[in-house]
């Protein structure tokens, strides 16, 4: 199965040994990457363990993997990223009402103890 982050490369090869907690995603474009496939996949439970944990009391891992399985996630691309610790990106995907929709994000990550957290987003256009 090709990843769903849109990396080229197969699933297993890509995302699957972060989602398994084989390794750490080793920079933030690839952190980003992975979240996005865990919405695809769905998987609330590695979005919430990726988000910084002073971050947590704002999400909900339940929430988080029902927004993955309501929508058909298409396509993740990378736009910009303007330093080491953001990621600008647009996420494609199909709503429940089977409306295309655009998310366009600049994401800030932290680096804590060799491994990155997303901080937060800011939706652009």
């Amino acid at each position: 199965m090709n990843c769903p982050c849109c990396s080229g490369k197969s699933y297993g090869e890509c995302c699957k040994p972060y989602h398994l907690k084989e390794k750490f995603a080793p920079t933030a474009e690839a952190l980003m990457r992975s979240r996005f496939c865990a919405f695809a996949i769905p998987n609330g439970e590695y979005l919430m363990d990726t988000t910084l944990p002073e971050k947590r009391k704002y999400h909900n891992k339940e929430d988080l993997q029902e927004w993955g399985e309501i929508n058909e996630w298409i396509k993740l691309e990378i736009l910009e990223k303007p330093s080491m610790s953001k990621v600008e990106f647009r996420a494609y995907f199909i709503d429940e009402e089977g409306n295309e929709q655009i998310h366009h994000e600049l994401s800030t990550f932290k680096m804590i103890q060799n491994r990155w957290y997303y901080v937060s987003g800011k939706f652009l256009d």
